[in-house]
């Protein structure tokens, strides 16, 4: 256990005076910054007093000295994606990711790069690509996990099984000791700084200089060393995948004294590393992937090994439990991931076939796509995120996350895990490296009951048995952390555990460096990260149905594995998140606000509750863009969140002017519109406009958009002609008072293909219907219901005459005769659909009126009103059964064409390619695949680009939000469009999205029933 008690207070300001006159980078010991860092992606919490980002080594020798000093804690932290703990403390948090982030050196010709610890993996692997080189250790989250932290825990990945661990890829480190002294850590017991590229010394330190003589770390490592000789040699295993403990074998002479090797894996334990220098590999120039079915995922280990002769890159391993969608994928209950490489596609496909071939499968597929494996590369990448929750919305967690057993050991180690899960009552998915016998699993420990963590304890302690008993390492590949180091000498014995504290004591005496890990190690039990979480369930708006009612269940999904935390531009068609690949801050991501929402809850570093302003500014930069609901592994839905936070925020409160003004966007421009013409006029006088929008709290640098002349009014859809089946066209804000020419359009085009849109007279009367989107973006949650049950009222009314008038003419035997009475009393009769409908199963494939009576379709064109009213009205008024019935009812444009469109019918063919963005709520919400079977059908090709147009509804419109806003438009959607030829049809279906573009490019972005409707022959009279 740590020595280090909780500071006086006026220790802790004391420390945070030298830390800020002493350090060039970032100090900061705010509750925001602390709330950050309370824990990593395990199963723990532990509350810093400060964070510091540091400049250089220099600053982190500063941090050193300052700790040193004033007797406090200090623990490295790269991504915070560690998953055993180790990446939280209680004293100071050295950032790495802010500053210390770069790669200062890539030689091709030695094939190695020098990089600091906060340089995130995937830039390393950019970098080295132009040289057909690549780092060979990948982990999952490769694209927000740093080199610092990959060292730290001697990360892994898919492809160690041909490239080995970072240890077998670390050439030399250079790291600070708990005293400050540096040292350059290579083969051999000298830790010298070599000289620098020049053969001069290096630059001197602003820091004083260390006295040269005599080094006492080496020497006292290399006595230990040399009088425990028989120890090293014989008290480890042997597997390729042993990450537990300290790595002191690798100091034996026979295997090259080779302290960075011995380093590696330390978790922040034995000091702090400033640089590295790493190995590359050279990466083939071609892949195909073999997918192997197995019965189960026994089978499926069991096969593994056997694949290995024929040299395989990658050899993974899921069950079908773990595959949301396994229709891709081959026959069978388990599947094998094998990678192969070659020269060029022909032999890697040629390689894969012979693995194939010799697999044993039950059924087999070569995928030589690069687009198609990364799409299944993607389902085993999101897996520890995926595992955390089950079908049933069941919980699991972190804890036993990748225990290794030889490779030829794993099939009957998982049969033996299995039955001690049972045994326990426990569930879990297994899946991970099975080429290396290890195994990541997320089970279903109860970690909120005192009876539930006593059954963790047991079981952790039993499978500790288990894996030794098969010949295995307690960790695999994330190390020991607060997880799994109490259990250390159950793997080594109590001689070489003692012997680590050993070695601990050399590098950091006064136990400085992440104390509570590895050596004298925290219980597995404690410190757990629910324990602060309130126990009964809070007061809130919306019904979290995935989340059985409960707010503290929906923030603890968050499980920190930080894929909101990839940088911009390279992520294809994900959302998630926008504003912390404009920032690159941790309190503007997902996970961040996460953090802080489970601090808030917790009321221990965060005090101010629903109040609280640390949440709330992180909040502020929230686009409410629901990327996260489908990207994000665990589907965290950070709109809903927010919605929630500023709902409770600002109860009883002067609100911000923006939501005033743009949270009642509806009435207002219902109130506007009989004088639109005036106010357009008014709106181009600058000096007037800007008073406007200064009294509104709207941004200054975007122009007020134009109110229509000529918005939608009830009939002017006209009389349908005989056999034309009826959709109901929803009157969205936008569409009916900035944009009618949009509905207008679709209606062109839906009666083209047979259909008859109209909109229902009481749906335009008075207040109308509304989703309530921008009174749920802005927190306004009352007035959302309110809305909400307005709108039902009104479509019930218009429901209530449709089925009177269908009755009659199902009785009267003349239907298409009661559909144009009906339809002459505002009202439209109810189409017979039948039990499939609104499945999509493809074009033409509507139904007859002598089906069973269904409701009616409702077209929404806007797709955040369409997300609206499938995800928040229902989830607002939970307990209003028609809530439900009317969220089942929304279909998008190109839906409604593939599910109603009379017969044959085709769209016209445009013969164009296509640039812009998939509006980030239907991403999210209600997917894209019938607008791409749409276009594609309409002779548009390309694709859309993903994340976010910035503009966001309200958000790109509020004071102090227009240099984020134009950012996220600068990740993906500008440059495309500016990529694109002059020719290329820009697509873009909701109003943020062509607004951001009529404000940022000359270009025009249009609605895809804009599109179609323009192709159509011209009408005749």
């Amino acid at each position: 256990m740590s020595p280090h008690p909780r500071p006086a207070r006026g220790t802790v300001a004391a420390l945070h005076r030298t830390l800020t006159r002493t350090v060039r980078g970032t100090v900061d010991f705010s509750p925001g910054a602390r709330a950050l860092t309370t824990m990593d992606a395990s199963n723990y919490r532990r509350v810093p007093l400060g964070v510091v980002d540091p400049h250089d080594s220099d600053d982190v020798a500063a941090t050193l000295a300052a700790c040193r000093e004033h007797g406090v804690p200090l623990v490295p932290r790269g991504g915070g994606t560690s998953i055993a703990g180790q990446a939280t403390g209680t004293g100071i948090v050295l950032d790495f990711t802010r500053h210390m982030n770069r790669l200062t050196d890539l030689d091709p010709d030695t094939r190695t790069a020098r990089v600091q610890p906060g340089l995130v993996l995937d830039t390393l692997r950019a970098a080295a690509a132009p040289y057909g080189l690549t780092f060979g250790p990948d982990p999952s989250t490769h694209a927000r996990c740093t080199l610092g932290g990959m060292i730290a825990n001697n990360s892994c990945g898919a492809h160690s099984v041909a490239w080995g661990t970072t240890a077998d890829n670390t050439e030399s480190l250079d790291v600070l000791a708990a005293d400050g002294t540096p040292h350059h850590l290579a083969r051999g017991w000298d830790t010298a700084a070599p000289p620098g590229p020049s053969g001069t010394a290096p630059a001197p330190a602003r820091t004083s200089p260390v006295p040269a003589g005599p080094r006492p770390i080496p020497d006292a490592l290399r006595a230990l060393v040399d009088t425990h000789l028989a120890l090293l040699r014989t008290g480890y295993p042997t597997l390729p995948r042993r990450i537990s403990g300290y790595a002191l074998d690798a100091l034996l002479p026979e295997r090259g004294t080779d302290l960075a090797r011995a380093w590696c894996g330390s978790e922040g334990t034995l000091g702090v590393l400033t640089e590295a220098r790493v190995r590359l590999v050279e990466a083939p120039p071609a892949r195909a992937l073999a997918v192997l079915g197995y019965a189960d995922e026994s089978e499926a280990a069991e096969a593994a090994a056997g694949l290995l002769p024929f040299a395989p890159l990658t050899v993974e391993g899921m069950a079908a439990d773990l595959v949301p969608d396994s229709t891709s994928l081959p026959r069978g209950g388990a599947w094998l991931f094998a990678e192969t490489g070659g020269a060029d596609p022909a032999e890697a496909a040629h390689h894969a076939r012979l693995l194939a071939g010799a697999a044993g499968a039950l059924d087999a597929r070569v995928v030589t796509d690069p687009a198609a494996q990364r799409a299944l590369w993607r389902v085993r990448e999101d897996a520890a995120g995926t595992a955390t929750r089950g079908p049933d919305g069941a919980e699991a967690w972190p804890g036993w996350e990748d225990v290794a057993v030889p490779p030829a050991r794993l099939g009957p180690y998982l049969r033996e895990f299995r039955a001690l899960l049972a045994h326990h009552g426990l569930h879990g998915t297994p899946y991970g490296h099975f080429g290396e016998g290890c195994v990541h699993v997320r089970i279903g420990f109860d970690l909120l009951s005192a009876p539930g963590i006593a059954v963790f304890r047991r079981f952790s302690e039993e499978l500790a048995h288990l894996v030794v008993a098969h010949g295995g390492s307690l960790s695999g590949e994330h190390g020991d952390g607060q997880a799994r180091a109490e259990l250390l000498p159950v793997m080594y014995g109590p001689e070489l555990t003692a012997l680590f504290a050993r070695v601990k004591a050399v590098w950091d005496p006064d136990d400085l460096l992440n104390p509570g890990i590895l050596v004298r190690p925290a219980a597995l039990d404690e410190n757990l990260r629910f324990s602060v979480l309130p126990r009964e369930p809070v007061g809130v708006a919306f019904g979290y149905p995935h989340d059985g009612g409960d707010f503290s269940a929906a923030v603890r999904r968050c499980v920190g594995v930080a894929k909101c935390r990839e940088p911009g531009g390279t992520h294809g068609t994900s959302v998630m998140c926008p504003s912390f690949r404009a920032t690159g801050a941790e309190e503007h991501s997902t996970r961040g606000r996460a953090r802080l929402l489970h601090e808030m809850l917790a009321g221990e570093v965060v005090t101010g509750g629903w109040r609280a302003p640390e949440v709330r500014d992180a909040l502020d930069l929230c686009l409410s863009c629901k990327g996260c609901r489908s990207d994000c592994p665990v589907g965290v839905d950070m709109a809903t969140y927010k919605a929630e936070f500023l709902h409770h925020h600002y109860a009883g409160r002067l609100r911000p002017a923006s939501h005033y003004a743009l949270g009642r966007l509806p009435a207002w421009l219902r109130a506007a519109a009989p004088l639109a013409r005036p106010l357009n006029a008014v709106a181009r006088l600058r000096p007037l406009t800007s008073l406007a929008l200064r009294l509104a709290g709207l941004t200054p640098e975007r122009p007020l958009p134009a109110l229509a002349t000529r918005p939608l009014r009830a009939g002017e859809e006209g009389t349908p002609p005989p056999g034309a089946h009826p959709v109901l066209l929803w009157p969205d804000t936008f569409g009916r008072h900035l944009a009618p020419h949009i509905p207008r359009a679709a209606r062109r085009v839906l009666a083209d293909a047979g259909l008859h849109a109209t909109t229902p007279a009481p749906w335009l009367a008075g207040a109308g219907v509304c989703c309530g989107l921008t009174y749920v973006s802005t927190g306004q949650l009352d007035a959302a219901r309110k809305v909400m049950r307005r709108t039902l009222d009104a479509v019930d009314a218009v429901d209530a005459v449709d089925a009177v008038d269908a009755v009659d003419a199902v009785d009267a035997g003349r239907a298409v005769d009661a559909m144009d009475a009906g339809r002459a009393a505002g009202g439209v009769v109810g189409a017979g659909r039948g039990p499939n409908a609104g499945t999509g199963t493809g074009p033409g494939t509507r139904t007859t009126p002598n089906e069973a009576s269904a409701p009616i379709p409702v077209l929404v064109l806007e797709p955040s009103c369409a997300a609206a009213l499938r995800t928040d009205l229902p989830e607002l008024l939970p307990d209003d059964p028609r809530a439900a019935r009317l969220a089942a009812r929304v279909r998008t444009f190109a839906q409604v064409l593939e599910e109603e469109a009379a017969p044959g019918w085709e769209p016209p063919r445009i013969a164009a390619s296509v640039v812009g963005q998939t509006h980030c709520h239907q991403h999210a919400v209600l997917g894209d695949a019938a607008e791409r079977r749409l276009r594609a059908r309409a002779g548009l090709t390309g694709e859309l680009s993903g994340g976010c147009c910035g503009l966001a509804g309200n958000f790109g419109f509020e004071r102090g939000h227009y240099a984020t806003s134009v950012a996220c438009a600068e990740d993906q959607l500008l440059p495309a469009v500016r990529a694109a030829g002059s020719d290329a049809v820009v697509l873009a279906d909701g109003y943020s999205c062509r607004t951001q573009l009529s404000h940022l490019s000359p270009r025009t972005g249009r609605h895809l029933a804009e599109v179609l409707a323009d192709a159509l022959p011209a009408p005749t009279s």
